[in-house]
């Protein structure tokens, strides 16, 4: 479809994304899509957020700390109600051809704007929200939010999933087969046309060296120190080190353990970087890793990886098999097995060969299957006019 010959949309985006995160660049990403093929985009959310990546609204986050769950959840709620007034507002004043909703707990403003206009009313789904929130930080009032959960798939002209693995959840929880369309996250490949890292490399005295990178918050799940084990004991190629961009509460343990292990001029933390930095991080690299992940997630840093042609290492479950194949693009460890993945870093440190296979293979595979945000507003805007 070419969206030059065709009628441009308004399209009435409602979030409810409080943090300069995954979900902002998610956010971002696609509306930048809509408006490079000619659509209005009218915003409805959250008015106060804050600037740099990795943050969160500090209010939100006070409030969290002193406020009992079942308070904050109704407070959700009320918001849900105050959405619904300024989506009305936003509906009367532009007469958008589209409602288009990231979905959120506690979150029917949407939903009862279809009800109540008839507007074609698409809905994209991250998570499995009422069940993650039960399983993780516990939900109060999980009764009623699997009520509003069921409302919105219900009413929703079209659900997007970013993955099948997620898909099947919530066809499970009740969605319609018919409506629900896979649509994983993506890249915009202009942002990385030009990416360098050599400047990168020469301050940290990479030049010539294999360079394994992870990107991202780092939490201790992730077992970075496994890799710094790596580097110290199962024979590794002496030149590879090991590069981190991002922060989090595990870095400081996986210093003090690279210290130890007297390989800490192998190992690289650079912190939080701005969105336009990543691509030259990435170029610095060989090598990715994805150490753990969600069983139904569609990980951003993937694509991020495929277009910079890394070979990535990741676990070998649904979600990750839905993009990756095992060494055709990518290697993969069965989740949780640790010595799978160190295995995995000892092979592509030592075989040249199979790195720039499996790297320009990535690469290749971006525009094969299309994961760009720009195909993705495509495939929604012509889902619209059907």
């Amino acid at each position: 479809m070419n969206s030059v010959d065709v009628k441009k949309l308004k399209i009435l985006y409602h979030h409810r994304v409080a943090a300069q995160d995954g979900q902002s660049v998610h956010i971002r990403e696609l509306v930048s899509a809509f408006e490079r093929q000619g659509h209005e985009i009218i915003f409805v959310g959250p008015s106060i957020r804050p600037s740099d990546l990795g943050q969160e609204n500090k209010l939100l986050a006070a409030t969290r700390r002193i406020l009992p769950q079942f308070m904050l959840e109704l407070l959700e709620l009320l918001y849900g109600f105050r959405a619904y007034l300024k989506l009305k507002s936003a509906y009367k004043k532009h007469k958008p051809d589209l409602l288009y909703e990231r979905y959120n707990l506690f979150l029917p403003a949407g939903s009862w704007l279809k009800k109540a206009t008839g507007i074609p009313y698409f809905v994209e789904v991250n998570a499995p929200l009422s069940d993650e929130r039960a399983r993780y930080s516990g939900l109060s009032l999980l009764r009623l939010a699997n009520y509003y959960e069921r409302i919105t798939f219900q009413n929703a002209d079209r659900l997007f999933p970013v993955s099948q693995a997620l898909a099947d959840i919530i066809c499970n929880m009740g969605a319609d087969p018919e409506q629900v369309t896979v649509l994983h996250n993506g890249i915009t490949p202009a942002d990385y046309q030009h990416a360098d890292g050599t400047e990168l490399r020469k301050e940290l005295g990479l030049s010539g060296k294999i360079v394994l990178g992870f990107v991202g918050f780092v939490r201790e799940w992730h077992r970075l120190d496994r890799v710094i084990h790596v580097l110290k004991h199962h024979g590794t190629n002496p030149d590879l080190h090991f590069l981190v961009v991002g922060d989090g509460p595990a870095v400081p343990e996986c210093i003090a353990l690279a210290e130890q292990l007297g390989v800490r001029h192998r190992v690289h933390f650079v912190g939080f970087k701005n969105r336009d930095a990543i691509p030259n991080c990435l170029a610095a690299m060989d090598i990715a890793l994805q150490p753990a992940v969600t069983d139904y997630a569609s990980p951003l840093k993937i694509f991020e990886y495929l277009i910079s042609g890394l070979v990535t290492i990741a676990p070998d479950q649904p979600n990750i098999r839905e993009i990756l194949t095992d060494r055709e693009t990518g290697l993969l460890f069965k989740p949780d097995n640790f010595e799978e993945a160190e295995r995995a870093i000892v092979e592509l440190s030592q075989d040249t060969r199979l790195r720039e296979k499996l790297g320009q293979a990535s690469k290749d595979l971006i525009r094969q299957r299309k994961y760009t945000w720009d195909d993705n507003a495509i495939q929604i805007v012509g889902l619209t006019r059907q």
